[in-house]
Parts: C-alpha cells; structure tokens; sequence
C-alpha cells in the first residue's frame, strides 16, 4: 500500500452521532502507518474542490475526543451533486495535497460520490482508496443491518410519540386527533420505529402509514373512525414520504433537490402531517393538532444512545483498517450476530450496491392491513432501543356515594 494523506467528509443530513465516526476516523488514522497528515472537507466535496480543508491532525486531543459526544456535523455538510466536470479538478486537489486516502461519512448519494470518485481516478492511474461510512436517520443503506443515527433518531422519536401520546389521551375531550409525522423519504423505518411507545393495545401510536404502501385515503379515514370508535381518539404516525398508488405525494410537495429527490422540509411547501390533518378535520368534524418535529430528532444529542455512540465511532475505525488492507470501493457495514445478547460485527459492502437506491422496510416487518408494525419488526428493534419509560395510569376508581 501507498503512503500519504487522508481526507474525511461529511454529506447530507446531520445526526447526534456522525461526529463520533469522524472521531474514530481519525483516531484511526493518527495511528495509521501509512497515512501522514489527515484533513477534513469544509462543508463536503464541495469545499474540497475549493481546498477548504481542516488540518485535522493539528486538533487537540480533546477536541477529538469530545467529537464523540457532540451532534451535527462538525465539518460542515453538503448536498453537492457531482458534474463530470468536477472530476478533473477533484484530482488535481489530490494531487496537491497528496491525498490516497478517502473517506465520506453520509448515505446513499455520499456513497454514490466515493464510488465515482475512486473510480474516475483509477481508471487515470492515480492510486486512491476510498471508503465509506454509513449514516442516515432514515436506515434505508443496503448492505447493513441498521446504521449509526438511526437508533438514536428512532429513540427520539418514540419517546416524543409516548409523551405525546399521553397527553393526547388525557385531553381526548378536548382533541380527538394528533397526526405526527417522521422523516423517511422513501423507508419508513422511523416511521414504524414509534411502534415501540405502544405497551397497551389504546396506546399511542394506533396508525403508522410508511411509503413501503401506497396511501388510499378512503381505507386511512375507515381505519381512523374505527380507532376513535374504540379508543374515544386516534393517533397517526406517517412517514414524509407516503404516496399515492400513482405515486404523487400525499403531502403535494413538488420541490426536488440536487439529486432529484423530493423535498418535504421546509423547501417542499407541503407537510404529510398538515395534509392529513385536513382529511380527519375535515371528514369527522373533529379538533386535533398536527407535529412535525423535522430534523430536530436529527441530532438530538440528549437522547443519544450509548450504543450507536460507540457503534459510530468503531465504523469510523473500521473503515481506516480497510482502507489499511487495500480494500477500496467499500462501505462499512454492521452486521447482527445476536439479538439476546446483542451481538454485532462490523463488515464491508460494494459501493455499488449501497449507492443511490434506498433499501425499504422488508414486507413482514408489517401488519396485514399495512397500517402497523409486525412482531418481528419488534423483535429487531428492541436490541437497539431497550425499554420505554415505565409511565402509569390512574385506575377508573370512581367515587360513588
């Protein structure tokens, strides 16, 4: 293997724990014989091309360190698309800061980057090896039994659906709705993930709707008023991302982005959750209240899990020791040995095949109606969340004189 430089980057949305993958890539590679001087792309590939490069070699020890516990994106993000154009001067960047070794921490498109980067410059003969880092909130990677962020943005989520919930419950005569809805442009891993605040059959959340099935609105208000039949209220948990049969938006956002995916922040306009709002209000004449929490769960460092923390940072020093072995074109992958204990090691997946097309919730991790999560969706999501909060009801002790 060739000695030289290291560069790291950071894509797309943040987390509460890419930053500690970032840590271990660079732990890992100031250990690394092989590599000399390690830096750090300002705000991704497109500060790369600009040269607005961090000397990460130069930080302190505890700044470092302290990465591993600290959200977002500490190098600055980007959701650069690149042009064939960019490639030549991509190279000549690497050429001047002798640069072998390349690494991006991000999902689908971030892989699609190094794939196509490590490829271009190899078929000109400049020897780069490129690896990659798994993460996204969505855990929608190939290849990869879940990935960092995701069990941290699951935990937020479900706790904010439990409490939810349970004021919902409470103020029933007051509010007979709530609709909340989850990032998940096209899985609904999220989405399903609120599962885990149900204990008892009337507890929130009573619906989840995912883009793994196309939305009928027809069969969503049967199975509202059904709900608010039995449970005197109801509430509904969808992903951004569900569709029609014909594929449209329930939410009408129309706005794409670089990668021609649709937008449902705050560029798209639109909001699943508003749109079903209006369906319930409007069909049952009822109040309720809609949440969008957005990419707050996205880097909800309080509700960090331990786990995904120090998961992170061991891709992040995985993806050093395959880049050490000659091992290019590769993302970092976590494999599940064991549920009970939670067991897992760490492998590696072509770039190829993570890169661009986002992996859907597998069909039995649903229901049969396809409005809530099977038992073995549960099965898989209890190693990574534990348990919930161990809330109490009053018991319908009436007074009777």
């Amino acid at each position: 293997m060739i000695k030289g430089n290291a560069v790291i980057g950071q894509s797309g949305g943040p987390t509460s724990v890419i930053n500690s993958s970032l840590a271990g890539v660079i732990d890992a590679s100031r250990r690394s014989g092989l590599i000399s001087e390690v830096y750090g792309m300002n705000y991704g590939i497109e500060g790369f091309m600009n040269e607005w490069l961090f000397d990460l070699s130069a930080q302190p020890a505890e700044i470092i360190h302290g990465l591993r516990h600290t959200p977002s994106s500490a190098l600055g993000s980007s959701r650069y698309k690149l042009k064939d154009e960019d490639f030549p001067k991509i190279l000549s960047v690497l050429q001047k800061y002798d640069i072998r070794y390349f690494f991006l921490i991000g999902g689908n498109d971030t892989m699609d980057t190094i794939n196509r980067v490590e490829a271009w410059c190899r078929a000109r003969g400049y020897e780069l090896t490129g690896v990659g880092i798994p993460k996204t909130v969505d855990n929608d990677l190939f290849g990869t039994d879940h990935t960092p962020g995701f069990a941290s943005a699951a935990w937020s989520n479900i706790l904010n659906v439990m409490q939810a919930g349970t004021l919902a419950r409470d103020m029933m005569k007051v509010d007979q709705f709530v609709v909340y809805q989850t990032i998940g442009r096209d899985a609904g891993w999220l989405a399903a993930a609120t599962a885990v605040a149900r204990r008892d059959e009337d507890e929130a959340p009573h619906l989840i709707y995912t883009p793994e099935h196309p939305f009928v609105k027809e069969k969503f208000l049967a199975d509202a008023d059904q709900c608010i039949r039995r449970y005197g209220w109801v509430f509904v948990v969808a992903g951004e991302g569900i569709k029609y049969e014909d594929g449209t938006p329930v939410s009408a956002s129309v706005v794409k982005d670089k990668f021609s995916n649709t937008e449902f922040g705050a560029m798209g306009g639109a909001s699943v959750a508003i749109t079903l709002h209006r369906m319930l209000s409007s069909e049952f004449g009822l109040r309720g209240e809609f949440q969008v929490p957005e990419s707050l769960i996205m880097s909800d460092y309080v509700r960090a899990l331990p786990a995904d923390l120090e998961e992170a940072y061991l891709c992040g020093i995985e993806a050093v020791r395959l880049a050490e072995n000659g091992e290019s074109g590769y993302m970092v992958t976590i494999d599940r040995k064991s549920d009970d204990p939670y067991e897992v090691i760490y492998g590696k997946v072509l770039l190829s095949k993570v890169a661009i097309a986002a992996r859907p919730m597998p069909a039995e991790y649903f229901n049969a109606a396809g409005n809530n999560v099977s038992g073995a969706f549960a099965r898989y999501m209890k190693p990574l969340t534990g348990e919930v909060p161990g809330f109490v009801r009053l018991k319908k002790i009436m007074v009777i004189r």
